[in-house]
Order: structure tokens, then sequence, then C-alpha cells
């Protein structure tokens, strides 16, 4: 009898809570399993290691970021919009896999350094080149200000946006577009009130 794709979806969910609850190292097979209801030997029957469970959460959670990014970045969209584009995606990509996002905040750099997880480090180069190249665009096309230090605005953008992962909770007050709107106004307008 194989395994039913909502039950690996589950099993998957439980595992993502836990690996972003403890860690990558300190989270054992035997505690996604207590987590999840189960004998630990139970989960090898869907899964052969806690590393595959890693890999399938991190490798699910980037596919479909770079789906929403890709959308984006092809539609040709102004700077502008661009950044508000890629910035609401991000949001709904923390609603949609919040526990992925803190795992790969915190683990992303130690795990590209091993073969299996070397796909994080690519994404993070594509990702960085999709940001700092809209953020160039928008300099050159006089949308955003040329005192900007790129790099610098990069960095504060992406760090501001994916550190909500750590207090966002699906299904709270907030959509993920009400809170990017709100980013959004505080990052491209400031929130100083204009003379």
């Amino acid at each position: 009898m194989t395994p039913s794709p909502e039950r690996r979806r589950e099993l998957l969910d439980t595992a993502a809570e836990v690996f972003a609850a403890q860690g990558y190292n300190a989270t054992t097979v035997r505690k996604i399993a207590d987590a999840a209801g189960m004998l630990a030997g139970s989960l090898y029957y869907h899964f052969d290691s806690k590393e595959s469970m890693l890999d399938e959460i991190l490798s699910a959670f980037l596919n479909e970021l770079w789906d929403g990014y890709d959308t984006v970045l092809a539609a040709g969209l102004g700077p502008r919009e661009t950044i508000e584009a890629l910035v609401t995606e991000s949001f709904r990509e923390i609603d949609r896999h919040r526990a992925a996002v803190a795992i790969y905040q915190k683990e992303a750099r130690t795990l590209s350094a091993q073969p299996r997880f070397h796909y994080l480090s690519d994404s993070q180069v594509k990702f960085e080149k999709a940001w700092l190249g809209t953020l160039e665009r928008g300099v050159a096309a006089r949308v955003f200000r040329a005192d900007l230090d790129i790099r610098l605005t990069y960095r504060f953008v992406r760090d501001t946006v994916w550190v909500a992962a750590s207090w966002y909770r699906p299904g709270g007050q907030h959509s993920p577009e009400e809170i990017a709107r709100q980013y959004l106004s505080m990052v491209l307008d400031g929130i100083a009130v204009r003379p």
C-alpha cells in the first residue's frame, strides 16, 4: 500500500514546524514522529531520512517561490511595481510556507555546504540578482533615489520582509497582501509626515 500524498504533506508540515522550532540538528526522527502522533519507525514508511524530509520541505518552498517570482520578473513591470509585486509574493510565501521560511533563514548557510542542498546557494544568487537588478533599474530610471546604496537597500528590504516569518501566523488579523501594503508604504514612502 502506497502512502497517500495527503498524509505525506501532513507529515512534512509537522516536520517543518519541528525543524523551525528546534533547528535541524536538534531535531530527531523521534521528535517528528512524536509530534505527528506515530512511532518513529513508521516515519520511514514515508521518508528514508530526516534529511529527505528537510530537502522536500525546502525545495517545495523554493520552487513555489520561484514560480511566483519568475512570473513577476517576466511581467515587464516598472521597477517600483516589480518591487511591490516581489514583496507581495514574498508575504504570500510566508503565509503558505512560514515554517520553511524560518528553516531557510536559520539553516541555509550551513546546509548549502552539503552537495544535496547546493540548490540553496544557487537560489540565493538568483534571488540577489533579481532584487539588485530591479533596484539598479529603478535608480537608472530615476524611480528610486540616485544616492541609494543598492546592496544595503537590498539587504534591508530582504531582511525586513523575511523576518516576518518569525511573528506572522496564517489566518491572523491581516492578510499577506495587507501586510505587504503596509510594509511597502513604509519602505517606499517612509513613516514621517511630509511637510
